[in-house]
């Protein structure tokens, strides 16, 4: 490998996002037309990356006929199987080079088999900007020391390495902000935030939803006193109801969630694709208390994750509902499938969207502080059967094998509805109701055993599960139904092996 590029490529990136300002970067894509820096994108893909040149010559596709965006827009799309999992590592990566990379990550998959993801510096520095937008935009760090604890796990899992370096940068960029790493460690979180809180201005929280959840809880029965550290949260895996937003903010002293909490829209493929604003989680707000209106806005009665988003970093198409995106990373995607079930708005759609219900966000935000004219894309989340839970995707194949076992599968019909509830305090955990076979009726010791077999199970194949979820919220809630139960397992349906939460 020639060493020079490499370096020059580093040094330029990182002096291009040390000295652009973020107002340039977010306004970017209205002076750049991110349909033709897209098709540019697809030019460079299919020219430099070998395992996409196979590809594409399989589906008898010549690059050089692919000039406008009507031509890109009948590429094939890519996904896990009909490309990650059907071209070797290097064949992804561009000149089938992998060491160009410097960092892997893994994703689990339906067996717990991972997938590697593969990143250069660079890769991140572009992701970093989602993290200054939410750091300078809704928590006004560059005029706060700001201790960030990474709460996400660490290890080869995207979210805890690569949170931490995209936070560091920020800090080279001149934010005063310090990073420590507890990860999902929640006595050391504790024992940090306490022991190192007062020296800071505010502390931020980074972390899966229910997790961070349950440190607050944790802390308050504790006695800690969440209000005087000035808490902000940076979340992601999870699609959470606005309710539980209003919770959590009570009890750290929140008086102004909408610019002190952030999700993000993020994967192991590709880092963060969007992120939540201070003008999208005013937007959600509003939906969510007017039910009405989300259901003609998103075109149906649950509430999806709504975030911002930069086409120049991660452009977005919906096909048939899904959710394709294009995006430069170690291993280049173009009309990836992420297997998401969601739509795109843009700025001024949504804005007129909102007028109609007689409703104005930029009136109620702080000096337009957090405001930019970047397009929403909403995510209701996975369509390939899975369910997220503590920002694990969580498979019906894993809860297949628990119910396979020696004598349980003599107890059931292999039927099951998984999901993710919620007890009266927003306290999540995994619900599993399982059909009984005929002529067998349940009780505690069949429920028990059950469990534990789960169990066993998702903590063996999914090391997403077995990294991510705590061990206190790890024991499935096994739910024991009669043959053909109406509610659940009605006779003569296709059955359904995940069901969203209602909550």
């Amino acid at each position: 490998m020639n060493q020079q590029p490499q370096t020059q490529r580093a040094i330029t990136e990182f002096h291009n996002f040390l000295l652009t300002p973020l107002e340039n970067k977010l306004t970017q894509h209205l002076d750049i037309s991110s349909t033709t820096a897209v098709i540019n994108l697809f030019q460079d893909v299919a020219n430099t990356v070998p395992a996409y040149k196979a590809f594409l010559a399989q589906a008898n596709i010549q690059p050089q006929t692919i000039q406008t965006f009507a031509d890109f827009q009948k590429l094939p799309p890519i996904n896990k199987e009909n490309y990650i999992s059907q071209y070797p590592l290097t064949s992804l990566c561009r000149h089938g080079q992998l060491e160009n990379c410097d960092m892997i990550a893994a994703s689990s998959g339906s067996t717990g088999k991972p997938t590697f993801w593969p990143r250069f510096f660079t890769d991140e520095l572009q992701i970093a900007t989602r993290f200054e937008q939410i750091f300078h935009d809704s928590f006004d760090a560059k005029n706060h020391r700001t201790l960030a604890v990474v709460c996400f796990t660490l290890g080869t899992w995207v979210g805890g390495m690569f949170t931490t370096n995209c936070c560091r940068y920020l800090a080279s960029k001149g934010y005063p902000l310090t990073v420590i790493t507890p990860g999902n460690n929640k006595e050391e979180i504790l024992r940090v935030v306490q022991e190192l809180g007062a020296y800071f201005e505010q502390v931020v929280l980074l972390g899966y939803p229910p997790f961070l959840k349950d440190v607050i809880d944790t802390g308050i029965s504790r006695g800690v006193r969440w209000h005087q550290y000035h808490i902000k949260l940076v979340m992601a895996g999870e699609v959470f109801s606005e309710e539980w937003r209003n919770l959590v903010a009570e009890r750290i002293g929140s008086q102004n969630p909408c610019y002190d909490f952030a999700s993000m829209y993020g994967t192991a493929d590709a880092g963060v694709l969007g992120n939540e604003t201070p003008l999208s989680i005013c937007i959600r707000r509003f939906l969510a208390e007017n039910p009405e209106a989300a259901k003609a806005l998103f075109g149906e009665s649950r509430l999806p994750t709504l975030v911002q988003y930069d086409p120049c970093s991660r452009f977005f198409e919906v096909e048939s509902g899904a959710l394709l995106f294009s995006g430069n990373n170690g291993i280049p995607l173009i009309r990836y499938n992420i297997l998401d079930h969601g739509g795109l708005i843009t700025y001024d759609q949504m804005l007129q969207f909102l007028a109609q219900w007689g409703f104005n966000p930029l009136s109620q935000l702080e000096a337009n502080r957090g405001i930019h004219q970047l397009p929403f894309v909403y995510v209701f989340g996975r369509s390939n059967f899975t369910v997220s839970y503590f920002g694990a995707n969580i498979y019906p194949e894993n809860v297949t094998v628990g119910l396979e076992q020696p004598v349980i599968r003599e107890w059931v019909t292999g039927k099951f509805v998984l999901q993710v509830e919620e007890d009266t305090d927003k306290n999540r955990f995994l619900s599993v109701v399982v059909e009984l076979a005929p002529g067998i009726e349940g009780n505690e010791e069949k429920t028990k055993t059950i469990a534990e077999a789960i169990l066993t199970q998702l903590q063996r194949l999914n090391s997403e599960f077995a990294n991510y979820v705590p061990l206190e919220y790890q024991m499935p809630k096994i739910t024991l139904k009669l043959t053909g139960d109406t509610e659940y397992f009605p006779i003569g349906v296709k059955h359904r092996y995940t069901r969203k939460s209602t909550n």
